[in-house]
């Protein structure tokens, strides 16, 4: 069974659910069944968003590549980053660390793209949407993707920051807001494309049409491993 690395603390709350989700994954009926995960928890990385959009000279990128580069050295073959926004860097993490690192943006692509989904709503930090990282791929999907409204998008982050990432009560109308904005504009399913609105899954009742971006990092990595149970096919909230 293959070693998995996580570069965590991006941020802590999203990497313990991630740590969960692998858990319940895993088909394991024994503690020794389950995978050998090393997680490396590092809160003081730069934040992604604030470099993205020129608003920090703090790169992150060196303290992650860092980190990866001492996951690998210990083991790990695969490696996680419950950070959807750090996706950002993974041309260069993927350059400088030894071992295989999931590529979710693709991921989450292709997945929509085996259930026939024709339009995809994207709730995700405004680093990730200025960056354009899912755009690009899905460009070239024939999936096309809805994004918020301005206003919607205040919303969005204000969830994953005030809300989530403070450790506070998800203001849960806000959600719905940027939700049904998405929906009237076309999207049959909603990314959950940052993994503080994972969070927002796991703890609030939010209905159908979702996928969870991290949810889906973690059946990526537990297949990697090579332990998936048979219950984590499909995702889509129902």
């Amino acid at each position: 069974m293959r070693k998995l690395g996580v570069i965590g603390g991006l941020g802590p709350m999203a990497t313990a659910l991630f740590m969960k989700m692998v858990i319940e994954m895993t088909d394991a009926v024994t503690d020794q069944e389950h995978i050998e995960m090393i997680i490396y928890n590092c809160p003081q990385i730069p934040d992604r968003t604030r470099f993205i959009l020129g608003q920090s000279s703090q790169d992150p990128a060196p303290e992650m590549i860092g980190i990866g580069k001492k996951l690998a050295e210990q083991g790990a073959e695969v490696i996680a980053i419950p950070c959807i926004t750090a996706n950002y860097f993974y041309e260069r993490l993927s350059r400088e660390i030894q071992a295989e690192i999931i590529d979710i943006i693709h991921e989450i692509c292709a997945y929509l793209v085996r259930r026939n989904i024709r339009c995809a709503g994207l709730m995700a930090t405004s680093g990730t949407l200025e960056s354009r990282l899912f755009q690009r791929v899905f460009e070239k999907s024939g999936c096309s993707l809805a994004v918020p409204s301005a206003e919607r998008q205040q919303d969005v982050m204000h969830i994953i920051y005030e809300n989530v990432k403070a450790n506070r009560p998800v203001e849960m109308e806000r959600f719905r807001a940027a939700s049904e904005e998405l929906q009237k504009a076309g999207a049959e399913v909603i990314i959950l494309g940052c993994t503080e609105l994972s969070v927002v899954r796991e703890n609030y009742g939010i209905g159908a049409g979702y996928l969870d971006a991290m949810q889906l990092m973690a059946k990526c990595a537990v297949e990697g491993c090579g332990r998936l149970k048979a219950g984590y096919r499909e995702l889509i909230t129902v």
